[in-house]
């Protein structure tokens, strides 16, 4: 099976993929919708990270497609209900790159604080401004984190053993981690924080989220960071905060429109903006995060295509099957209605099969049986099941293969 990966994705996911036997070609830009209609034909598993979009249109032009694997946290650059319908499988890394969007914010938080990107500028520049004007201890501030979830908590956690108060909104109910405190609203976080950091997922509703109103709603000198995704804040607003004053300084590691390959012209706003950090989506880009996401998400393309596991799916049914080890497996996805694994299951009664486990799960509008067997089903058997009313696919492995 042929493995496409884009994005310059880290060679151990190339290794882990290789071993298990996969065709693997890596690429380091990413690809337009036209060129991946052109391109996905003959690939059955696809990696990608945030910048590679994947429309109905593209999933439609990719017949051998089994599964992407999005090697980053955020999955709203696939349409997850095309590749559903599909019976495409879709995984991330919700976990792997955490610390590091973590360590990125807290040096941030510092270098805003102290003003050291303005220091650092003048002084290549060959001027010597030793001076404490606007220069603040991040000590007894108070942090207002806007999504309390993976990232949300554990920069709470960092937060406070520096000795920053730590306050959030989420519209989740979520557990307070340390001394932390959940505000009712977000109008309210953003009275009190001195610096608010935003770390939403990147769901429709949110974009648009933070502009003009919500910029004057905020302390005034007070601090703010983008490491979720662009087109949650209106740069423009920002822009016009920075320039009146009203907000100190930013950071933001991810913007509205970002350049595809590496060295591509980068055009903002912000750009030439004092005491504004710009990075190029660089959050959970340290060797370790790509090592682990590498690691875990080749796995789980892996895991699925040659074992029909479908754990942490973001699309389809969540079947956690025992590793393939002996025997056969039968992978039989299908339309969610009452009755199918009735009919399934009198069909392998026919076959006199010798099931040895079996595992189901719906979600939505799919459903999901994984059935190991002792020895292989009657090709009759497996066409009947394959030709059913509601079947979407039937795939089988073999212990000796997998």
């Amino acid at each position: 099976m042929k493995v496409l990966l884009l994005e310059n994705i880290h060679p151990l996911a190339v290794e882990i993929l290789e071993a298990r036997g996969f065709e693997v070609e890596l690429r380091t830009g990413s690809l337009s919708e036209d060129e991946l209609v052109a391109e996905l034909p003959g690939v059955h598993l696809l990696g990608i990270r945030s910048n590679t979009h994947l429309t109905k249109r593209v999933l439609d032009a990719a017949p051998d497609l089994l599964a992407v694997g999005c090697f980053c946290i955020g999955t709203n650059q696939v349409d997850l209900l095309a590749a559903a319908d599909r019976g495409i499988a879709v995984f991330n890394a919700p976990y792997s790159n955490t610390r590091s969007v973590v360590e990125l914010v807290i040096g941030e938080i510092i270098m805003l604080a102290r003003r050291l990107a303005e220091k650092t500028e003048r002084m290549h520049a060959g001027v010597w401004d030793k001076s404490a004007k606007g220069s603040h201890e991040i000590r007894g501030r108070t942090l207002g984190i806007v999504g309390y979830g993976n990232i949300g908590t554990q920069l709470s956690n960092l937060a406070e053993a520096l000795g920053l108060r730590v306050i959030f909104f989420d519209t989740a109910d979520r557990l307070a981690h340390g001394n932390a405190r959940r505000m009712k609203t977000l109008d309210d976080l953003l009275a009190e924080a001195d610096v608010v950091s935003l770390h939403v997922d990147g769901r429709p509703g949110n974009a648009g989220m933070f502009g003009a109103e919500e910029f004057a709603k905020m302390k005034p000198r007070s601090l703010f960071i983008n490491a979720a995704r662009g087109m949650v804040v209106d740069d423009v607003a920002l822009r016009e905060n920075i320039l009146s004053g009203h907000i100190a300084g930013a950071a933001l590691d991810v913007f509205p429109v970002e350049p595809k390959a590496q060295g591509d012209p980068f055009e903002s706003v912000l750009r030439g903006l004092d005491n504004v950090i710009l990075t190029p989506h660089v959050g959970g880009s340290t060797q370790e995060a790509q090592e682990e996401i590498g690691y875990f998400v080749a796995g789980k393309l892996a895991g699925f295509a040659l074992e029909g596991r479908t754990e942490l799916s973001v699309n389809l049914p969540v079947v956690q099957a025992p590793q393939l080890v002996a025997g056969h497996r039968i992978g039989f996805l299908h339309v969610n209605l009452p009755g199918v694994l009735a009919s399934v299951n009198g069909v392998l009664a026919d076959a006199g099969a010798n099931v040895t486990g079996q595992y189901l799960s719906t979600r939505g509008e799919r459903g999901y049986v994984v059935t190991d067997t002792l020895d292989p089903l009657p090709s009759d058997a497996l066409e009947k099941l394959a030709e059913a009313e509601h079947a979407v696919w039937l795939r089988t492995w073999d212990a000796r293969t997998s």
